[in-house]
């Protein structure tokens, strides 16, 4: 944001303070003045009369002139060549101290020369305010020049000198000069006088609006006849020129400077090349438009435009069509002040490649209040220096809603949170000079915030101010307040190191894949989370999903090494998946090829179904999970994926923990892999369940007895319902002597009736307190005979 010492001159009294201070009290305040600038350098300044201008007759192109500057006359070499007797020009006498050089007397082949003619480009002024005569020759000031006259850049209008502000996000009130004065005024606790403006109109509007998005949050405008264009007065010339903009004429001047003080954009529309006497706005259009800039950009639906009955005639909120500009015989216009959705401005921008001042305030949001602030504003210096009459109503899309932000505070929770001590008449001068309309009653502060101030939302808001108006010296040094924490694991990662750890340590190597996999594996999903994640704009078509599942991605690990002759691999994983509104912490896990394996010792422990569950089993006994809580049941869930014989779900109580066992010989085509065993298992159903303390107990000193058992069941009898029945019925005086249940054959064939199995098991009986005796072998053979009878129908084979 650049902004002048004359332009904050003009509200705020600040002729006591050198630009450099006024700069620091500014940075003090939390907007950085990054670099200071002025509009021209030169120094011992003066000007002058040439009186007599001769040929330098060893020289082609300089000239032997005397200059009248007043009190004397100075001889000087000129090498300009549009010097000429006559002329009032800018003299640097001897010690003047221009941008890069310093003058001195001296002699140019043999003539003395006291000083130098100068042009404009020598005092460092901006080449785009100068015309091509300008830039090539010396300046030759008008004939109110006054000669002797030491105040050479005053008389220029360059004298200003600029503020280069560098505005964080919430401030983009301060790219408007009002506001601007508005900040210094509560800085320097200074009177603020800005310029009056009033509604006013002459008769009833002729123009009609429409306007057909929302994109647009208030739209209104005023036609003005009979104005005249023409050359802008000085002060806004030196306002537009401090401000890095060149004067056109007053009409379009007017518009920038109103821009420029108020931070809301308009524009204005001859109204003589409007077809029909609405506009329209609207954002349902595809066509081009030639713009001010005389360059040519495609309009897209969702583009807001402007319209009339024909043709576009602005891109709405950043530029207007080159056919209906205002010219120099423009008579009558048609003044557009709106508000338009920030976000569709910056994209409209992005894809014209576009960027104007209007368009970039309009992206960092702008208070619709501003639009009538500006419009008044606008017609008060048309009638004053347009000649402007014929001021209709101003017109609208709606009635404007005022926005009023009120909310309380209070000075001792602003210095709770401030580490302050700040008292309540310093607050209260704070928030007066930031025309916050403070009102107390009691501890409580009501504060009314100006429309302009779209930063300030709540209390920590104004502390914020408060602070840094008042400064930090009351600040004072305090040791920070931090909780103690006991410095260990929480349940969650303890659970996950554990189970890290006892993978790592049965040979398992641990992977981690992308989160992002395609729409399609997320389809494929084992036990997946429904409502997907999908990413607005992804890199890629492979990467456009948050996964709902791991064990696709290790399927791809698995067929990676597969491809490249690597037989033997086991790969875990823990990770999140994700839905929406919620994620869920996951283990995966492959085993193919060996486990183990050691050939001088004839080991090898190979990847399968049984070794999996071991493997499980011992992970979850680890874990304080007692056997009687977990469940192996058969898989119904997802055949799919997993062999429909060879595969089952792991239950915990009675919620479902894992799916396990061998890739479905289908899937392992597709996906060219070799026979495997694989897992995605639920660890936040761990999370969720308490576990048993892990008891230690002594061997028993005491004997135990070992007895086969052959049974024959239905085909429809699992396994696992015969063990829990001999574990139910293996007591004595309620202590369980069953201290192990090992099946060692399933028979199926001649012998058997067909239907039918025959389960062979072996049982260990042992006590801790005494010797079994024959006879309480004996009670237990027929407690387990009569119960496996009468639950699962086994019959004793002979």
């Amino acid at each position: 944001m650049l902004i002048s010492r004359k332009w904050l001159q003009q509200y705020v009294n600040i002729a006591d303070l050198t630009i450099e201070e006024l700069a620091d009290k500014i940075t003090k305040a939390g907007l950085e003045v990054e670099r200071i600038e002025r509009q021209a350098i030169g120094s011992n300044l003066i000007i002058g009369k040439v009186i007599t201008c001769e040929a330098h007759p060893d020289s082609d192109h300089l000239h032997v002139t005397q200059v009248d500057v007043g009190e004397r006359i100075l001889n000087i070499v000129c090498g300009a060549s549009n010097v000429a007797v006559g002329q009032k020009v800018i003299i640097a006498q001897e010690g003047a101290e221009l941008k890069d050089i310093t003058i001195k007397k001296g002699k140019i082949r043999g003539y003395e020369s006291e000083g130098m003619i100068c042009s404009l480009g020598e005092l460092s002024i901006d080449s785009k305010f100068l015309s091509e005569e300008e830039k090539n020759g010396i300046a030759v000031l008008s004939s109110e020049a006054q000669v002797g006259d030491t105040n050479v850049l005053e008389f220029l209008g360059f004298d200003d000198e600029i503020l280069d502000i560098s505005l964080t996000p919430n401030r983009n009130d301060c790219m408007s000069a009002f506001a601007m004065a508005y900040e210094v005024g509560a800085i320097l606790n200074r009177e603020v006088k800005l310029p009056h403006v009033t509604p006013y109109f002459d008769h009833s509007s002729t123009i009609k609006v429409e306007k057909y998005s929302d994109k647009c949050k208030f739209y209104s405008g005023q036609k003005i006849d009979n104005i005249v264009v023409k050359e802008s007065p000085k002060w806004i010339k030196e306002l537009l020129q401090a401000s890095n903009m060149k004067s056109i004429n007053n009409v379009v001047d007017i518009a920038n400077l109103v821009m420029l003080e108020t931070g809301q954009p308009l524009h204005f529309y001859d109204t003589s090349k409007i077809c029909g006497n609405t506009i329209y706005i609207r954002e349902d259009q595809r066509d081009s438009f030639i713009a001010l800039d005389e360059q040519e950009y495609e309009i897209h639906p969702g583009d807001v435009v402007i319209r009339d009955a024909e043709k576009i005639i602005a891109l709405a909120g950043i530029m207007g069509s080159n056919d209906s500009k205002v010219e120099e015989s423009t008579t009558s216009i048609f003044i557009e002040s709106a508000n338009f959705a920030s976000e569709c401005i910056r994209n409209t921008a992005r894809n014209c490649n576009l960027m104007s001042d209007a368009s970039i305030r309009f992206q960092k949001g702008i208070a619709k209040q501003a639009t009538q602030v500006a419009l008044q504003r606008a017609v008060y210096l048309l009638k004053t220096y347009a000649c402007a009459n014929g001021v209709e109503e101003v017109v609208t899309s709606e009635t404007l809603q005022e926005e009023a932000v009120t909310f309380t505070v209070s000075v001792a929770s602003m210095n709770r949170l401030l580490g302050t001590r700040f008292t309540e008449e310093q607050v209260m001068g704070v928030l007066q000079r930031l025309r916050f309309q403070p009102q107390q009653a009691g501890d409580k502060i009501t504060v009314y915030i100006p429309y302009y101030r779209q930063d300030i939302r709540m209390e920590a808001d104004i502390a914020e101010e408060v602070i840094r108006l008042l400064g930090f010296d009351d600040l004072h040094s305090t040791m920070p307040m931090m909780p103690l924490t006991a410095g260990k694991m929480s349940k969650k990662q303890a659970l996950r190191r554990t189970i890290k750890n006892y993978f790592v340590h049965q040979g398992f190597y641990e992977a981690l894949t992308y989160t992002l996999v395609s729409e399609q594996e997320n389809k494929n999903g084992i036990i997946a989370l429904e409502n997907a994640i999908s990413l607005q704009s992804p890199m890629s078509e492979k990467r456009s999903v948050l996964r709902t599942s791991l064990l696709g991605s290790l399927l791809e690990c698995s067929a990676y090494n597969h491809a490249r002759s690597i037989k033997d691999v086991s790969l875990f994983e823990i990770s999140q998946v994700y839905e929406k509104n919620r994620m869920q912490e996951r283990m995966a896990l492959v085993m193919q090829g060996e486990l183990h394996c050691s050939r001088w010792q004839k080991l090898h422990m190979n990847a399968d179904f049984y070794s999996l569950k071991g493997l499980i089993l011992s992970l979850l006994e680890n874990l304080g999970f007692q056997q009687s809580r977990i469940r192996f049941v058969e898989n119904t869930i997802d055949n799919k994926h997993f062999h429909p014989y060879q595969s089952a779900c792991v239950y915990i109580g009675k919620e479902l923990f894992a799916i396990f066992g061998k890739i479905h010989p289908m899937l392992q085509k597709e996906k060219d892999l070799p026979e495997l065993v694989m897992g995605e298992f639920i660890l936040d159903v761990l999370m969720n369940q308490k576990t048993s303390k892990i008891k230690f107990e002594p061997i028993s000193k005491y004997p135990s007895v070992q007895q086969d058992f052959a049974f024959v069941v239905k085909d429809t009898i699992k396994v696992g319902e015969i063990i829990q029945t001999i574990q139910k019925h293996g007591k004595i005086e309620k202590e369980n002597v069953i201290t192990n249940i090992e099946v060692f054959d399933v028979y199926r064939g001649e012998h058997v009736q067909q239907g039918y199995q025959s389960i062979a098991l072996s049982i260990t009986f042992q006590s801790a307190t005494h010797t079994l005796e024959e006879s309480d072998i004996q009670i237990l053979r027929s407690s387990i005979l009569e119960a496996l009878e009468k639950e699962c129908s086994a019959i004793l084979r002979s």
